[in-house]
């Protein structure tokens, strides 16, 4: 199964950044103490952003997140494990080396990590792709698969059936700076460029000057899956501006929901920005639902700190009716 043709039947209205914000009730809501308790080495002033969300794994709360010096865009993507409160760099696992941007899923029972690598081409020029590890071993990652040159935000989730539903990031003349594409692949086995090129198209959630991808996927009660995801502009100054979203969509027959913006800039702490052009970034890293209403969404602010907020459960009222139906 390939997922869907592009322009399948939908319940989505095109909607910008300007319009989402504007049906966003929490924008001026400022939390505090936001930012998560990160602990580094003597000596290594690394920020740590675009973290993913908190799980256990080998008998640890561990975390994933982004390595990097506020000069530098080298990165590398590290494991931190949680001690007393306190994230710490877990050093039983080897860190990823010019990785950017990492995730995580479990396929039956396995964890995969994957992140966006850096590298040069044939041509000798920079670029990048997703790539994707296994855990062979305990502690022990082995590099499996990668995406096409020049795709990010690539996600996964096992299906009830085994079936590995993929979202997609194409890029390129047909699909401006980035729209969301979606698969369902037979097994972890199929997962390979040729694959992920294959994956249908959502042509209704950006505009041509708009861009955006998705950053996690959770299974729903009702069979559907709630998509947390992104979504991207650029001001007048050129400016870029990253807004936390999520939207709900049915991996059997492609119908989906506009996204909805969840987070902003705003809400969090203040805090230190790469460069100045990214104060006003949000990247969604992971949601962990709580089961009482309400979400833990871990993100990375201005490409430079790693931040937690509770927000009201996104998915609630989504799970709760047949919406799509």
């Amino acid at each position: 199964m390939r997922g869907i043709k592009s322009g399948a039947s939908n319940m989505t209205t095109l909607r910008t950044c300007h319009q989402l914000l504007e049906q966003f009730p929490f924008k001026n809501l400022r939390f505090t103490n936001t930012k998560l308790p990160i602990f580094m080495q003597e000596g290594d002033n690394r920020d740590i952003y675009n973290i993913s969300s908190p799980f256990f794994h080998n008998g640890s709360q561990l975390l994933l997140g982004r390595a990097e010096f506020r000069d530098s865009e080298d990165s590398s993507v590290v494991f931190l494990r949680r001690n007393s409160g306190i994230w710490m760099l877990d050093d039983r696992y080897q860190p990823l080396e010019h990785l950017q941007d990492p995730f995580y899923f479990i396929v039956d029972g396995k964890l995969i990590v994957g992140g966006v690598e850096v590298y040069r081409n044939e041509q000798n020029k920079v670029t990048y792709h997703t790539v994707f590890y296994r855990e062979t071993d305990p502690f022990h990652l082995e590099r499996f698969s990668c995406g096409p040159e020049h795709m990010k935000d690539i996600r996964l989730l096992e299906l009830p059936d085994g079936k590995i539903l993929v979202t997609t990031r194409p890029q390129g003349s047909s699909a401006g700076r980035g729209k969301i594409g979606f698969t369902v692949l037979r097994s972890l086995d199929e997962l390979d460029s040729r694959s992920i090129l294959s994956a249908s198209i959502l042509e209704d959630q950006f505009t041509e000057e708009e861009w955006g991808g998705t950053n996690q996927l959770l299974l729903l009660k009702n069979g559907t899956v709630g998509v947390l995801s992104h979504i991207a502009n650029f001001d007048e100054q050129g400016n870029r501006h990253y807004y936390s979203t999520c939207f709900l969509l049915d991996p059997a027959t492609g119908k989906h929901l506009p996204m909805k913006i969840i987070a902003v800039r705003q809400n969090f702490e203040d805090g230190p920005s790469k460069r100045e052009d990214l104060k006003d970034v949000v990247f969604s890293g992971g949601l962990v639902r709580q089961g009482n209403g309400t979400a833990c969404l871990y993100c990375g602010v201005s490409d430079t700190e790693a931040h937690c907020i509770t927000i009201p459960d996104p998915f609630i009222e989504w799970e709760k009716s047949n919406i799509l139906l």
